[in-house]
């Protein structure tokens, strides 16, 4: 029963997910690595689930180990930059590997025996010439040969794609106008085609977790002002997870929404990301994705969601919806991925310089942050900005954590007129103060 219960509550929890995500476009990378893998089929299932939520998928893979294993014995592979330098016997090599790694992943995506997780899928895929290329030429005196760069991307095609229900599969070469191919950048193909379609997201599927060297510790968000800081004082990245954390910024720099570097050696990595609050991978945007805002009539419901539980507790007191439209002009939200966190009210008190703090509240799986803390401050710099010299609470759970913050206790009579006629007795709330600093 547990384990059901663990499943409903996940599945409820993802739904906000699901609605979000329909209808928007996703780019994903991946390597050639991951298609040789045995667990690759568990990532063509969860890309077939993301088209079954109404997710439109552009999928770019790569095919650098598939390269280096056409290559004839003896015969090294030349890089400069993490770029391939493609001659023209390399050239062959590289359309091999594209076929061969492009009928792989549409055949796993064609599959539907029944009782396996593809079944009824009917994906149709569609590839094509959607990348026109031009040579990358000769840099610090190296020439690169067949190795191109993108030049543009046929945005209107692949849309017509997606439209027709169609996933859109990408390898990394592309056309010239004179009937040349160029042996592309995967990550590079994938940042040009987010940028060139508008994604909401492009997702790089890594070979590691995003996280810093010193100590391990998981990146969960980047702005891209702190993704470049972070490939500026830490040059000891690995190549591949720079590569990424260069093509989310570019990406996100250009118009795409959010880019995630997601480590698909754990299985359902892409879903975890996705459909869970908190997420697996290193998110970057180009703003934070979590902050904190005057509310609106659209977070209403969000709001009695939050409030809801501490109200049967008897934490709060009760407010009906019709009283938070009246009084939402008062409320400040934390906002993180559309999900409202945490919440406060400062009702103003007409001529009497004051305010009281109200309905302060943080999600239970939040509450061991400082989201309490940035929500007072918020309000205690709102109060000095307006001018007012006293801030007023009412609370009976929470007088220490208060006091702890600059609060003093006070009594009924030390109240505002109007706080005093209003004052609950039978809930006997304690009463506190603090004094605003100018």
């Amino acid at each position: 029963m547990l384990l059901q219960n663990e499943f409903v509550n996940w599945f409820r929890a993802s739904s906000p997910y699901i609605h979000a995500h329909r209808n928007s476009t996703f780019v994903i990378f991946f390597s050639g690595q991951a298609v040789t893998e045995a667990n690759f089929d568990n990532l063509i299932h969860d890309f077939a689930l993301l088209k079954s939520l109404g997710v439109r998928l552009v999928l770019v893979h790569g095919i650098r180990q598939q390269i280096d294993a056409q290559l004839p014995l003896g015969d090294t592979a030349q890089f400069h930059h993490h770029l391939r330098i493609t001659n023209a016997s390399t050239l062959q090599y590289v359309k091999q590997a594209t076929g061969l790694v492009r009928v792989e992943i549409e055949a796993l995506l064609s599959m539907g025996i029944s009782g396996s997780p593809m079944a009824g899928a009917k994906i149709r895929v569609a590839s094509g010439n959607y990348v026109t290329a031009r040579p990358l030429g000769v840099l610090d005196g190296i020439d690169y040969g067949y190795t191109g760069t993108v030049r543009r991307i046929d945005s209107q095609a692949i849309h017509q794609q997606l439209d027709n229900q169609n996933v859109v599969l990408i390898s990394p070469i592309g056309y010239s106008p004179s009937g040349e191919v160029f042996n592309l950048s995967a990550e590079e193909v994938a940042t040009e085609v987010a940028i060139a379609l508008q994604a909401d997201k492009l997702i790089l599927l890594t070979e590691q977790n995003c996280v810093v060297p010193e100590d391990e510790t998981p990146i969960q968000q980047l702005t891209i002002h702190q993704a470049e800081v972070l490939l500026q004082q830490k040059p000891g990245l690995p190549a591949e997870l720079a590569r990424s954390l260069q093509a989310a910024m570019q990406s996100c720099l250009q118009g795409v929404q959010r880019a995630h570097l997601i480590n698909r050696q754990l299985d359902g990595s892409l879903l975890l990301e996705l459909f869970t609050r908190d997420g697996i991978g290193t998110l970057v945007s180009a703003n934070a994705f979590e902050s904190i805002r005057q509310a609106g009539l659209e977070d209403i419901g969000g709001i009695m969601d939050l409030i809801k539980p501490l109200e049967q507790q008897g934490i709060l007191v009760k407010r009906s919806r019709e009283k938070l439209e009246m009084e939402i002009s008062d409320y400040v939200v934390i906002e993180r991925d559309g999900l409202i966190l945490g919440c406060t009210a400062f009702h103003v008190i007409n001529g009497d310089n004051s305010a009281e703090i109200a309905c302060l509240a943080v999600h239970p799986d939040y509450q061991k942050g400082e989201r309490g803390n940035t929500l007072l401050d918020y309000l205690t710099e709102k109060a000095a900005r307006q001018g007012i010299s006293r801030l007023y609470v009412r609370t009976t759970q929470t007088i220490h954590w208060f006091i702890e913050r600059g609060f003093i206790p006070c009594s009924i009579a030390d109240l505002p007129e109007i706080l005093q006629s209003n004052y609950n007795y039978q809930r006997n709330a304690k009463l506190l103060y603090k004094i605003v600093k100018h």
